[in-house]
């Protein structure tokens, strides 16, 4: 036999040149070992036909089917003026549904000569909607002869697995390729300590991935699954241990509040009472800064839930024991609106070293990057000298000239918002580290929490404060009853009649370069979608049509920082009755008279997006009302998906179905390190018990042996899993 490839060996040492390029630059594919950790999605049964009937929409899929018919048609076009042009029309069926399949041009010879009725091929291509039918424009097929050689050499077995593929590489030749390098599975070493492993009864990793990927029966692809699940689950717990071990070797100030301090200042002045929850986490906070290595803290709370006054209490805690706070934000419209809050929260007790300030005042101060010089010159001297004890900014707070006489604890806002870097810049800025407490108002199952914040302690916030109003949220299906969003601006009208405002938001601007219109549309270019709606084009038809005779402003992204203000400032004081934006408005605008929103190409959105946006609305004492309009048809996934945000108003359980329906491995932060998600076939949400034990395991190796020492082969997979991004990732948390 050949000498088999090692697992770091690269891809195109083996495969080639091409190939391998277009598994690096489209797949993240480097070595052979990353090739072996590219798992099938799925396995398609050589007697069996994938159902065609539930195809994601915008999806890139490989289906096993049957030709039905094909029909060639010519037609006139710009290319072809004397009806010359040609399109093949294929429709292919597997029992649960039909398919058509269109060939343009030049490209319908072969497949005319060899798509015929009765044929079965392995079809790939991205799913489109043309003439309200789904549709796969040119895919790419394989046909299944069946012929011996072909049977034994690709597919061993009836099993045929279904890789996650690309336009550029499909399924069956990544399958190909696994074939070449399937021997070096062999050379994997194994990084569950071998008791463990005995002990759950679980395969070693070169039977899994050979069972994964060559599988003679189910029996095979559950054994191999149940093992690579344990990997990854406790690999990636074990990483979050060792931090959380380094963490509690740190050194930090303790900072306990004084009895008779700003914070008791500010809770005898509060003109309602806290909520318990608000209570139980302030008390959970209070105890970790009391201690003398870093808190890091997670609170999680529904969209107006009172996290920011936790935050605040927690800030004049770090105040009244002679350090500083520093709170970020991702947006200058929200640390300018936190800014305004805190300042009307705390009144004189933010008049620090000013006329008509309490005895126990300190200063409140805004950093952004578009502050006037002589106004951030003046920021920058409060925070320098202590004067300052609570300084609210965008990034512009990690820059270098920013000093702290004494950071004491750092806030973060909206945690997926910030890299990594950003919040690990802002903590380098303390004498010792600060305390860290992290908020979100995106709703994060328990699993997730441990997986992806494993070395935080989370606090959740589940009760409303007493004024809340419900929501009601309805799906305006705008294509199939245009009435029913006639009857939506009614509505937005109803309410500015009485006296309230309303939220429309889509999806882009509207001032983008317009080159891609100006190309003329081919045949195929027909079956590709609208451009998303624009909030300048809307904000003008609304105007001009159903709510013309209304106050209508818009907000988005790219209006300069003083605009952006003036508007919301305008909209907060009721000159505004509707607000056409982008989701700048998503996270922590306040404006308790809103009470409408409508929510254009709602589809376009994710669940918890969409959450967090109706979360705006019914911050008063009126009810809130939601609407959701998009134009997909009723039995596909995106109106399923509308639904579900129409049906509840409960995060936990929405955030639940987003991670069903997204890919298992955005929930690893990947766009905070840049990297590809290291989950491959662990899903966070269905394999809670797997994390849950990962987890217990993880923590008894690391406290008995931090660093791994007597684990070679578990530093190896953890270093393969944690590349130096991800490590460092992990690393700044």
């Amino acid at each position: 036999m050949d000498s088999v490839p090692a697992l770091d060996e690269p891809l195109k040492k083996v495969l080639g040149p091409a190939t391998a390029k277009v598994m690096a630059e489209h797949l993240g594919l480097h070595t052979v070992g990353d090739l072996l950790h590219h798992y099938p999605r799925r396995y398609e049964e050589r007697g069996q036909l994938t159902h065609l009937a539930d195809l994601p929409m915008d999806e890139h899929v490989t289906v096993v089917a049957q030709v039905a018919d094909a029909r060639l048609h010519t037609f006139a076009s710009s290319r072809a003026p004397r009806g010359k042009g040609q399109r093949l029309e294929v429709t292919i069926t597997d029992g649960s549904g039909r398919l058509q399949l269109v060939f343009f041009g030049a490209g319908v010879h072969k497949p005319h000569k060899e798509l015929l009725p009765g044929t079965r091929a392995m079809f790939a291509g991205k799913v489109s909607v043309f003439n309200r039918r789904l549709q796969l424009a040119h895919p790419a097929y394989e046909l299944l002869r069946g012929d011996a050689e072909e049977t034994v050499e690709t597919w061993a077995g009836a099993l045929i697995p279904i890789y996650p593929a690309t336009a550029k590489l499909e399924s069956w030749k990544i399958g190909k390729a696994l074939q070449t390098v399937l021997p070096s599975a062999q050379e994997a070493a194994d990084p569950l300590p071998g008791p463990l492993r005995e002990g759950r009864g679980l395969v070693t990793l070169p039977e899994a991935l050979l069972k994964i990927h060559r599988p003679h029966t189910k029996a095979d692809i559950e054994e191999a699954r149940a093992r690579l699940k344990w990997d990854e689950a406790f690999v990636l717990q074990v990483a979050l241990a060792r931090r959380r071990h380094a963490d509690a070797q740190l050194p930090a100030v303790p900072r306990r509040p004084r009895p008779d301090g700003i914070l008791a200042a500010f809770d005898g002045r509060l003109p309602f009472t806290l909520t318990e929850g608000q209570r139980k986490v302030s008390e959970e906070i209070f105890a970790d800064l009391a201690t003398d290595h870093p808190m890091h803290r997670l609170l999680q709370g529904e969209v107006g839930s009172g996290k920011t006054m936790v935050a605040l209490r927690a800030m004049l805690a770090v105040v009244d024991a002679g350090g500083q706070a520093a709170m970020l934000a991702p947006t200058e419209v929200l640390a300018q609106q936190h800014h305004r809050s805190v300042i009307e929260m705390m009144g004189d007790l933010a008049q620090g070293g000013m006329l008509g300030g309490a005895d126990d005042a300190t200063k409140v101060v805004l950093l952004t990057g578009s502050m006037g010089a002589a106004a951030r010159r003046q920021a920058l001297l409060d925070l320098a000298t202590g004067e300052a004890g609570i300084v609210i900014g965008t990034h512009a707070l990690i820059e270098d000239k920013v000093q702290f006489h004494d950071l004491g604890l750092v806030v973060v806002d909206e945690q997926h918002r910030f890299g990594v870097e950003q919040r690990d810049a802002l903590r380098g800025k303390g004498k010792q580290p600060p305390h860290l407490l992290v908020m979100t108002a995106t709703p994060i199952p328990r699993t997730v929490a441990m997986t992806v914040f494993g070395d935080l302690e989370t606090s959740v916030l589940d009760q409303l404060p007493a004024g809340r109003s419900p929501i009601a949220s309805h799906v305006v299906p705008a294509a199939d009853k245009p009435h029913f969003l006639a009857r939506a601006w009614e509505r937005v009208r109803e309410e500015v009649e009485k006296g309230h405002q309303a939220y429309v938001v889509c999806p882009r601007i509207g001032d983008e370069e317009d080159g891609a219109k100006a190309k003329k549309k081919s045949p195929e270019d027909e079956a590709e979608k609208r451009p998303p709606l624009a909030v300048l084009d809307t904000a003008e038809q609304l105007a001009r049509g159903p709510l013309a005779g209304l106050r209508v402003d818009v907000l988005h992204g790219r209006m300069p920082p003083d605009d952006k203000d003036a508007v919301m400032r305008r909209f907060a004081a009721g000159e505004v009755d509707v607000l056409v934006a982008t989701t700048v408005i998503e996270v922590g605008v306040n404006v308790p008279n809103a009470t409408a929103m409508v929510i254009m190409d709602a589809d376009r959105f994710g669940v918890s997006q969409l959450h967090q946006l109706r979360g705006r609305v019914g911050r008063g004492s009126a009810p809130g009302l939601c609407l959701l309009v998009t134009e997909m048809p009723e039995a596909s996934p995106a109106r399923q998906r509308l639904n579900a945000v129409a049906s509840t108003l409960d995060g936990f359980e929405l955030s639940r179905i987003d991670l069903e329906q997204r890919r298992e491995g955005d929930v690893l932060g990947q766009a905070q390190s840049g990297t590809r998600s290291s989950l491959r076939m662990l899903a966070v949400i269905d394999d809670e018990e797997v994390i849950a034990e990962a987890r217990e395991e993880a923590a008894r190796i690391v406290a008995s042996d931090p660093d791994l020492e007597r684990l070679p082969a578990l530093r190896t997979a953890l270093d393969a899993l944690l590349d130096e991004e991800r490590e460092q990732y992990l690393e700044k948390g």
